[in-house]
């Protein structure tokens, strides 16, 4: 019996480890494109996702203060940002076939399931190409504690699509947007090439990811009747726990459907108020 397409992500969030997980998941999806292209698309069908998805021994996951710090200008700091990549877009393609699994049975174009179905295999080529930097160097996923709290925007909007695309491509994956051009600078400056080629096309993808979140969020808006911006302030409100960071890559925010009056009111309205 051919398994539906919630039913092929719910395998994969059963996976732990990293690399057969995302091997199921580019599987996945090049099954569930090449069924659109024959006109015969899987069905979405229903799944029972964990609450959490399945991990390997290792790494050993740590609350977010008792993480060490990295210092880039090591090759000790550099493999430890490296393995924090790893680990965010191990946890990225989890969260992509969370939302196919989880809002399944929400009525939805199948272009939603299009999107984050293609989202999760880039998400499974980005930690593959990060794991084969970190072997490169000696090193490998696994090797070094990991961030315990990447899964809480998860477990927050569990029963809320409007609060998960919010929090999750919206917030979350538009901070790799800002971030990101300074490590691929700090590993140009390393002349680690390999490293900089990889980051690179994750900066490339990481661009439409946040786009279909923005996307989706603003059809259910319209769907709801509601304000996009005022629907969003309220979200993050609600769901995300802390400030959002400045600086912010405006122009590939803009790109992806993110303007400014989106994210700036969020970060001022919770620094501390001047003396």
């Amino acid at each position: 019996m051919t398994k539906s397409l919630a039913q092929r992500a719910e395998d994969v969030l059963r996976t732990p480890n990293g690399r057969d997980k995302t091997a199921l998941s580019r599987q996945s999806a090049k099954t569930w494109f090449e069924s659109r292209e024959n006109g015969n698309s899987l069905p979405i069908g229903a799944a029972s996702p964990p609450d959490a998805p399945a991990r390997p021994d290792e790494p050993v996951l740590l609350e977010p203060r008792f993480v060490p710090r990295r210092r880039p200008g090591s090759r000790d700091g550099q493999i430890a940002m490296l393995h924090a990549v790893a680990h965010i877009e191990l946890n990225a393609v989890d969260l992509h076939w969370d939302i196919i699994a989880r809002f399944s049975n929400t009525a939805l174009p199948i272009g939603f399931f299009d999107d984050w179905v293609k989202a999760a295999d880039e998400e499974s080529k980005h930690f593959n190409l990060i794991c084969d930097c970190l072997e490169e160097l000696g090193s490998y996923y696994g090797a070094l504690p990991a961030h315990a709290g990447m899964w809480r925007a998860a477990e927050d909007t569990k029963d809320d699509l409007m609060g998960r695309l919010a929090v999750v491509p919206m917030v979350l994956e538009a901070r790799g947007l800002d971030v990101t051009p300074g490590m691929i600078e700090i590993f140009k400056r390393a002349s680690l090439d390999n490293v900089v080629s990889a980051l690179e096309i994750i900066y490339a993808e990481e661009v439409h990811h946040v786009a279909y979140g923005s996307k989706w969020f603003h059809f259910l808006c319209g769907r709801h009747d509601l304000d996009p911006k005022t629907a969003f302030h309220d979200l993050v409100q609600t769901y995300f726990h802390s400030a959002l960071k400045p600086p912010f890559n405006e122009e590939k925010r803009a790109e992806a459907g993110l303007p400014p009056d989106f994210y700036w009111p969020l970060a001022e309205q919770q620094r501390a108020p001047r003396k």
